[in-house]
């Protein structure tokens, strides 16, 4: 018990990037979508005539780097994986599409990534 209580602790403390990462993780390794779950648990609950019409992907866009371009184009480089180049290119053609399709989670996890780091960020 009292290592799932340990474990439960490491959770609510992990950063906005740590959240990302395991995220990336679970899909990856282990094929868990973790919206997926939350998704089903909330569709289950409502009533079989109820057309529940919520959007389920998202679109991460950046609108502005903000004051701080480089730390922007270095985060943008680690979150979608590109070389230095291509994410200065995506930084430079503000408004410009981050990551596509992503979940709720997920896009809200990049969109306070890019925020902390002085981007204007937008979802779709």
């Amino acid at each position: 018990m009292a290592d799932l209580k340990d474990f439960a602790e490491q959770l609510v403390n992990l950063t906005v990037k740590e959240v990302n990462e395991l995220a990336t993780i679970l899909k990856d390794e282990y094929g868990i979508e973790p919206a997926a779950a939350a998704v089903a648990v909330a569709a289950g609950g409502a009533a079989a005539g109820e057309a529940a019409e919520e959007q389920t992907e998202f679109d991460v866009i950046l609108k502005a780097a903000g004051g701080s371009k480089l730390a922007v184009v270095k985060l943008v480089k680690e979150l979608t994986g590109l070389g230095l180049k291509e994410a200065k290119g995506l930084v430079d053609d503000a408004p410009s599409a981050i990551k596509e399709g992503v979940t709720k989670d997920e896009a809200e996890a990049l969109k306070a990534s890019l925020e902390e780091a002085g981007a204007e960020v937008e979802l779709k």
